[in-house]
Formats: structure tokens, sequence, C-alpha cells
């Protein structure tokens, strides 16, 4: 009996001294040889590389990769040649996806004005106002635009083809982050822009920036060509610089008023 009652004793002691350790943070149990924590172990070395397999008789399909320019552009003239009217323009740019623009752009960007104006004036590409209206010069550079050609009585809401303005771009989406137009996308969407101006038969055509100036005189350099008169599908072309190089600067406002006098000039003879 006395035996019996010492044990149960000593395992309710030896419980109790557990506890009180465990409360007191202890979490390993120390042994009777010493531990070195600091002994690491040796690395693991990886293992080899498998050998080589040999090749599959059934080689892997390539990753798509863009048109060619060349045939890119034989397929914009398809496109574009095909259109009998503006309407069939719009959809065959619409269903054209050979252009990578298209891919990161809200809306197609086509025209706006009256189609049966004596002036069409061609710009270089929509920026982000004009990709979510899907209407060409709507931002701060198009009000500018306006009042430009409000001073020599013309307007894109005129229903008087004399005193109206036609406009569209050169790039129907938004290039990423405003950047320029390259030389291949340029002379993709050329076949489309020189189709657009067959179509609507404007008097005269105004190019304003490098992007329209590249693609219908195929040279660059806008504020030498500014001012100068040259023929293009058969018409006469004024170019300009573009309203977003006069917001930034406002000195070369006076040379583009100079060139708005030539335009009415023009007009009136």
């Amino acid at each position: 009996m006395g035996i019996e009652t010492d044990i149960a004793n000593d395992w309710h002691a030896a419980l109790a001294a557990l506890a009180w350790q465990v409360e007191l943070g202890v979490s390993d149990i120390v042994g009777e040889t010493p531990l070195d924590r600091y002994d690491l172990p040796e690395p693991v070395k990886p293992a080899p590389p498998p050998p080589p397999q040999r090749a599959s008789a059934v080689a892997p399909m390539p990753e798509p990769v863009a048109a060619a320019p060349d045939a890119a552009i034989h397929a914009a003239s398809d496109a574009a040649n095909r259109a009998t009217s503006r309407d069939g323009l719009r959809d065959a740019l619409a269903a054209f996806d050979l252009c990578e623009l298209k891919k990161g752009a809200r809306n197609l960007v086509f025209c706006d004005g009256n189609p049966n104006a004596r002036v069409l004036v061609l710009g270089e590409a929509p920026g982000r106002e004009e990709d979510l209206q899907g209407r060409p010069f709507v931002g701060a550079a198009g009000q500018l635009l306006d009042r430009m050609f409000a001073a020599i009585g013309l307007s894109r809401n005129s229903p008087d083809p004399a005193t109206a303005l036609y406009i569209t771009n050169v790039m129907p989406w938004r290039p990423p982050q405003n950047r320029d137009p390259s030389p291949d996308e340029i002379a993709m969407m050329r076949p489309f822009v020189e189709r657009h101006i067959t179509l609507v038969d404007p008097d005269v055509i105004v190019v304003m920036g490098n992007t329209p100036l590249q693609a219908l005189l195929k040279t660059k350099g806008i504020l030498r060509a500014r001012g100068t008169w040259a023929q293009a599908l058969g018409k006469p072309v004024l170019p300009m610089a573009h309203p977003a190089y006069l917001l930034r600067k406002p000195e070369a406002k006076r040379e583009a008023w100079a060139d708005l006098l030539s335009l009415q000039a023009k007009l009136r003879g």
C-alpha cells in the first residue's frame, strides 16, 4: 500500500514539474550528451542533371509572329481598294488585324466633320481623349485646332461644304503612351489613308505633323516643310505644325497664322 502511494505521489509531482517548466517556456528536453547548435550539417550536393533526351519526332509549334511589313502592306492595300464607300472603308479598318496598335486601343478613330467639305485635315494619331471618344482632335490640341480654323471661317460642324472641315488621322488607333508611329505602321496605314482621301475627294488637304507628312509626301521635317504647298494624290497639300506643338511652343502660332491665311487664299483662288 505504501509503495503504490509513493508511486502515485511521484507521478503527480513529475507532472506538476513538467507543467511548471512548460509555463517557463521550456521547449526542448536536455539530454545527457551536449548538443552543438553551431555544428551545421554538410550541404546537400545537387543531383546531377538528367541525361539529354532524344529529340521528339514532332517539332513544337512555332510562336505566332507579326506579319511581315510587305505582307501587311499588301493586305492593307487589298482591303482598302475593295472599299467603295466611307462606311465600307471604316468596316475594312475595323476588320484589319495586322496592326499591333489595334490590340491596345479602346476605339477605332475614323473621322469627324462634314464629308463634303472642301478641306480635309489629316492628323497623326489619336491621343487619350480621342481613343476614349472615338473621334479625332477632341483633346486640348483639338480645341486649339477648332479655334485656329474658326479664325478663317472654317468649322467641322458647318453643314456648308464651303466653310466645313473633314478631319481624320493617319493612324486610326492610339499608339501606347502616345509614342510616334513607326515607319512600318505608317506604311501599313497609307493605303487606307489614300483610299479615304479618294472617297472624300476634297479640294485641299492640310497635313498636320510629321506622320501625315511622311504618309502623303514621304518626307520628314514638318517645321521645314510647313507653309510650302505640295501635291499628293492630285491634290494641293499644305503642311502645318501640329496643334500639340503649338501648345508647347506658343511662339510658333505666328507661323501657323501665316499658314492659315495661305489656306484661305488658296480656297478663295
